[in-house]
């Protein structure tokens, strides 16, 4: 691990311990919230969504190491190669089951013919709590943590800043999920030995 990454989580560990009335933390940063969300004693699944056929459904559920989901918008979900999008320009929602306490994803904006395009990016959890920002490639990311309740929703919208109908797409999503029993107890030892080398 870097100097530069250890500093940046031990400074995002402690503005979250000066707000303790806070119940979201938004990452902006992939490698960040995998070591954040790690570092709490998660593992990461991740769904490609390569499994979804190409096309048109009113809705789309699949589900990954335990985490069932479901995709949808007004008019419809459209796949194509691995990337998850709406069938027309509106917000694209997700829902959890059972809710999650990490979700992040690459997330951003594309054209009718799934082109990447520039946009405005803005995800909205149930609450109300929303992350917005600039994409401009397919490996922009936004996360979310929380330190309360379990998130149940996310939804996406973009907006074009040019010309043209601008849809919100999702090249993979990535969720906490609570690690196996053998990686609990192999964690357990790799803290005992931190413990140990510190002590020395």
């Amino acid at each position: 691990m870097s100097p530069i990454s250890t500093a940046l989580g031990a400074m995002l560990c402690a503005s979250i311990a000066t707000t303790a009335q806070a119940a979201f933390i938004t990452i902006g940063n992939q490698a960040l919230w995998t070591q954040f969300v790690t570092g709490n004693g998660w593992q990461v699944a991740t769904e490609t969504f390569n499994q979804v056929p190409d096309g048109y459904a009113n809705t789309y559920s699949g589900s990954i190491s335990g985490i069932a989901w479901t995709g949808s918008a007004v008019h419809g979900i459209y796949a194509q190669d691995g990337l998850f999008s709406t069938n027309e320009a509106e917000p694209l929602t997700f829902t959890f089951s059972p809710g999650v306490k990490g979700v992040g994803g690459n997330i951003f904006g594309t054209d009718f013919s799934f082109n990447v395009v520039p946009c405005v990016i803005q995800v909205t959890l149930a609450d109300g709590t929303s992350y917005l920002n600039y994409a401009t490639t397919a490996m922009d990311f936004v996360g979310f943590y929380s330190t309360g309740a379990a998130i149940s929703t996310l939804t996406i919208q973009a907006t074009g800043t040019g010309a043209g109908s601008v849809y919100p797409t999702v090249d993979n999503l990535y969720f906490t999920v609570v690690p196996a029993p053998g990686a609990i107890a192999l964690f357990g030892f790799a803290g005992l030995g931190a413990t140990a080398r510190r002590r020395r």
